[in-house]
């Protein structure tokens, strides 16, 4: 996608990363622009309201869909939602928020396979082995920044924190369209490219549109 060159990648002690974007070498000049990403903490909650906006990024989901039941995904209000997900936050981190210029831009939520009932129970991504995982469930870009590769930024992030907390495989569920380019809404989960260049490999597919990808960290 067209978008700004990454330059260089930066770690330390204020977040998983920090990211400057120069202007593309044979592209207009643009001034720098520096981006950062840090995990989801009570301190940080106010920025992920601002991202998500009053209807919770996807219709009141508030990043609940893979972690309740359908019914009780029903039965719950966009309210209750978000004070089911602020107390996960209270509790532990559950995701990291990409920042431009401080303004937060990009959320990507992920851990232990075993916090996403609807991951486990769904005949498209339940597990295919006993291997021990976290899972990459969920990306909300806000839509100004939408192809200027914040998502995979925030992928490599993702898979970074969870190497630095144990993890040892990482899997996505993403999105693989049929043509070209699908809706926004429908991409909530990732595009299968973009696992791809992140070197992730295909392990199944149970759903034509919806393959399952692996990450070995060793």
């Amino acid at each position: 996608c067209s978008g700004p060159e990454w330059a260089y990648w930066l770690r330390g002690p204020s977040g998983i990363a920090v990211v400057e974007a120069n202007a593309a070498k044979d592209g207009p000049s643009i001034a720098p622009v520096t981006r950062a990403i840090h995990p989801l903490t009570p301190e940080r909650w106010p920025d992920l309201e601002k991202l998500f906006g009053p209807r919770g990024a996807y219709g009141g989901c508030w990043c609940m869909w893979n972690r309740i039941s359908n019914r009780r995904f029903e039965e719950t209000t966009g309210d209750e939602k978000q004070a089911m997900l602020r107390s996960i936050v209270d509790d532990r981190v559950p995701g990291l928020l990409a920042y431009e210029e401080g303004v937060p831009v990009g959320w990507v939520s992920m851990g232990p396979r075993e916090e996403f009932g609807r991951i486990q129970r769904s005949r498209v991504t339940k597990a295919v082995d006993e291997v021990p995982v976290w899972s990459i469930v969920c990306f909300v870009i806000e839509k100004h920044h939408r192809g200027s590769g914040i998502g995979t930024e925030l992928l490599e992030a993702a898979v970074e924190y969870a190497r630095e907390h144990g993890a040892v495989t990482v899997e996505g569920y993403p999105a693989e369209p049929r043509r070209d380019r699908m809706p926004d809404i429908y991409a909530w989960m990732g595009l299968a490219s973009m696992f791809e260049a992140a070197g992730f490999n295909e392990i199944a597919r149970r759903s034509e549109t919806r393959p399952l990808f692996r990450k070995m960290l060793g």
